[in-house]
């Protein structure tokens, strides 16, 4: 199987008469990311448990590599991160974010108040993701910060200079550009607030608390308190990081939406900035339980086990300010629309068409292809359900991971063989995958 992939970069899903099974999700691609940044500048060693190993956040540890900060793996798979004490190394040549929209953006807000200059790039998918968003409120803050690529998008180039606190309204919901602000906010000298517009997923404020890092919340108003061109004091710590609730949602629309479908998902996290994609299942009628698990020390956020079992979906109307903290599960659950009784919309989603790839569209053309009445929105999509693939047929997740994993569970529930192309982009959020899907009773070819 996994030769297959890597020569021909396609996969041929097989349907599937059970779904069932116990399997923990990788970890938390955002806490990881953030982790791994926050980590590499701290003082001695940090030790991680559950850090997700994928192509995107591995690349983000090479780039903290490059500046200083020393990362290996044990046997076990935990990982051990040598800080660099705050202070930075310039980097030699580019660092290279691969597909890490969340790498570039954090990693920009962490340098744009360091005294180095350095070049962010990445993938061909990455260098077209727009970068303005970012660039206007580092720019207010004083840092040079200059987009290099056409219409504003990386590689980006920053010049380290010193920061000055601001007050900054996100023009529109996004978690990237907050914790981007909060980053370079630590280099600031005063206090800098980032109003949302709506609550964002919270990861960078959970992972500031646990370091004891000083900010504070006051309804959707973030202050961060700067320390200056010197930078924040950042400890060693022990972190033990959640499964991925995003890649769990694979799995929990499969169940939910197989005739014969029973999963339990251990240890995922259960941050309720993230529980949304719950919330809506719940609303379209899958039946889930969740159970919570006892933190420790260790542990930066709330996690537990889910259960989920086949159930009669029906439609539901996805949008408002629910979109913020599921817009990376939208693509799975507009499967879950394909599969239900009645008419789903997703809409408000706008922000889909600048991810890793037009999503809307991505979305929509592969489920024409497949026989799924949907009709493409400016900020969304409108589905018609109940449909399933009966057809040999060919899709192509246009590169985006999230893509090719929601086409995949969509053919475990059909009467067809489906072949993905370009599936290697998996890797980046889920490297073990196609082993999963095994081992729950999918066939892949």
């Amino acid at each position: 199987m996994n030769n297959i992939i890597e020569l021909r970069n396609e996969a041929t899903v097989l349907p599937c008469t059970k779904l069932s099974g116990t399997l923990q999700p990788p970890g938390d691609k955002s806490l990881s990311n953030r982790v791994g940044m926050l980590a590499s500048i701290g003082k001695g060693i940090s030790r991680v448990q559950g850090f997700l190993a994928s192509a995107d956040c591995v690349a983000v540890l090479k780039a903290m590599e490059a500046l200083g900060a020393r990362t290996h793996f044990d046997r076990d798979g935990e990982l051990f991160i040598h800080g660099t004490d705050g202070r930075f190394m310039s980097p030699v040549g580019p660092l290279d974010l691969g597909n890490s929209g969340t790498g570039m953006r954090l990693l920009a807000g962490l340098l744009a108040g360091s005294p180095i200059s350095a070049t962010l790039t990445g993938d061909d998918s990455l260098r077209g993701r727009p970068m303005g968003r970012i660039i206007e409120p580092l720019q207010a803050m004083g840092a040079r910060v200059e987009a290099l690529g056409a219409k504003g998008c990386a590689p980006l180039r920053i010049e380290g200079t010193r920061l000055q606190g601001i007050t900054y309204e996100l023009p529109v919901a996004s978690a990237q550009v907050k914790s981007c602000c909060m980053l370079a906010a630590l280099f600031a000298e005063g206090a800098t607030t980032v109003v949302e517009p709506a609550p964002t997923r919270d990861h960078t404020e959970q992972v500031f608390r646990h370091l004891d890092l000083p900010f504070s919340v006051d309804a959707n108003r973030i202050t961060v308190d700067g320390f200056g061109a010197a930078g924040p004091p950042v400890p060693s710590k022990n972190w033990r990081l959640p499964a991925d609730i995003s890649s769990a949602a694979f799995w929990l629309v499969g169940a939910a939406a197989h005739r014969r479908g029973a999963l339990t998902l251990k240890n995922v996290g259960l941050n309720p900035r993230r529980t949304a994609v719950i919330d809506v299942l719940k609303r379209m009628g899958a039946r889930i339980k969740v159970t919570p698990h006892k933190l420790e020390t260790t542990d930066v956020e709330p996690y537990g086990d889910i259960r989920v079992v086949s159930s009669k979906l029906k439609g539901t109307v996805i949008g408002g300010t629910e979109i913020p903290n599921l817009i990376d599960e939208l693509p799975i659950l507009a499967i879950a629309g394909a599969c239900a009784d009645g008419e789903t919309v997703i809409k408000d989603a706008q922000e889909l068409r600048v991810k890793e790839s037009d999503r809307i569209r991505a979305i929509c053309a592969n489920l024409h292809k497949l026989g799924v009445a949907v009709e493409e929105m400016a900020d969304g999509l409108r589905i018609q359900g109940p449909a399933k693939p009966r057809t040999r047929i060919v899709l192509d997740s246009g590169g985006d991971h999230r893509i090719a994993m929601a086409l995949a569970v969509f053919a475990l529930l059909g009467e067809a063989r489906v072949t993905i192309k370009r599936v290697d982009c998996i890797e980046t959020s889920y490297p073990g995958f196609w082993n999963d899907l095994s081992k729950l009773g999918g066939q892949v070819e």
